[in-house]
């Protein structure tokens, strides 16, 4: 017999042995390897090469170095021709070239982010502010890392130092009480700094604030003019600038027009906390004809106060707001606020910045402080008794 047949003829008993002894084992697995086929066949991924500089001056026939020229938006400054530089764009787009960050920031010494610090980025004015610098760095290949300090000392040193880990190019703040010190100590190291809203006195660096004190001043004229002699004011208790400033055109205003001055300043904690204060505060001044809350987050907690004491807005007591956001326009009626420029002061926050960002250190020669000028958005709250 041939020895082939001989060989079949035993692979096949003995398949059929294998069927029949273990032959619940080999359905079972057929059904998996047919209804779950991806839980036992795994494919290997195809990892795509990272298109680099060198792939696509190769392609090109040009040097890396005029590849990186045109990437960086030098062509024209190094005399590279426009159809060289169309050339180079298009592929940069077929390919969907991305700069390494990381090989870039060790290249250039610059990470193209920038640090964003405030109280509570959630409200209005710094919403705001963040949002239009936002835009602004877009535009410009800038990222921003933004957060809050919530009001509390020990965050904002911890973020402070989040940012310098992460080797930020330069740094926007709102500054926090309690952090004067450390961003002395960054000053001094040539990094960018630019403050915004509030300032303190002995620590020199750019920023751009409002005209704080004229335009409290302003407010508490329009209340004087329109037939308004016991205006109280409603501020925190705080040495931030702003808030000295605010405070210090209340006062200017009252004495000029020998009125009297009616200040209550809250312990801030919490909206719950000053609401409380506030309701001691309104009912003991019965005698109040208007009142004008230092910030947004006062003014909001002031109409609650409202609310719960069933004070009516006018009909009661005449409101003005030191800023300006849309809930005050719903108001029955609306409530007169002070408006601050948002974009003008980001603009100028990211001119300065930028400014200094090109220069280097040698921007640390001069420094600028801009102060802007706001809007009195003149509403019912506020209209003639």
């Amino acid at each position: 017999m041939n020895n082939k047949l001989v060989n079949r003829a035993i692979l096949d008993r003995l398949l059929f042995f294998i069927f029949r002894r273990f032959h619940h084992i080999i359905l079972y697995l057929y059904d998996i390897l047919l209804y779950y086929p991806s839980n036992f066949i795994r494919f290997r991924p195809v990892i795509k090469k990272r298109i680099s500089i060198k792939d696509i001056a190769k392609q090109l026939n040009i040097s890396i170095t005029t590849v990186s020229f045109v990437i960086n938006g030098k062509a024209r400054e190094k005399n590279i021709s426009e159809s060289l530089t169309k050339k180079v764009l298009d592929l940069v787009a077929e390919l969907n070239y991305h700069p390494n960050a990381l090989a870039t920031s060790l290249r250039t010494g610059k990470t193209k982010i920038i640090g964003f610090l405030v109280d509570d980025i959630s409200e209005p004015f710094f919403a705001g502010i963040a949002r239009r610098i936002d835009e602004i760095a877009s535009s410009l290949g800038y990222k921003i890392l933004f957060s809050s300090t919530r009001n509390d000392t020990e965050k904002a040193i911890e973020l402070l130092h989040i940012f310098k880990d992460r080797h930020v190019d330069g740094y926007i703040m709102a500054l926090p009480e309690g952090l004067e010190e450390e961003v002395k100590k960054l000053i001094q190291t040539d990094a960018p700094v630019v403050l915004f809203d509030r300032y303190v006195q002995d620590v020199k660096t750019d920023y751009v604030i409002i005209d704080n004190q004229n335009s409290t001043y302003n407010a508490i004229e329009h209340l004087i003019k329109n037939d308004y002699k016991n205006i109280g004011f409603v501020t925190i208790d705080t040495v931030q600038q702003q808030m000295v400033d605010r405070l210090a055109g209340y006062e200017k205003a009252v004495e000029k027009y020998n009125l009297p001055a009616i200040v209550k300043k809250i312990n801030y904690v919490n909206s719950a906390e000053s609401i409380k204060e506030m309701i001691d505060f309104f009912k003991a001044e019965k005698q109040l004809d208007a009142v004008l809350f230092a910030a947004n987050y006062i003014c909001l907690d002031g109409l609650r106060t409202f609310r719960k004491l069933g004070i009516q807005i006018h009909q009661d007591i005449a409101v003005v707001s030191f800023d300006d956001f849309e809930i005050l326009e719903f108001c029955e009626p609306p409530v007169t606020a002070i408006a601050q420029p948002l974009e003008a002061i980001a603009e100028n926050i990211m001119k300065i910045l930028l400014k200094k960002l090109k220069k280097g250190s040698k921007s640390a020669e001069k420094i600028t402080q801009v102060s802007l000028p706001t809007i009195l958005n003149v509403r019912g709250s506020s209209a003639k008794k």
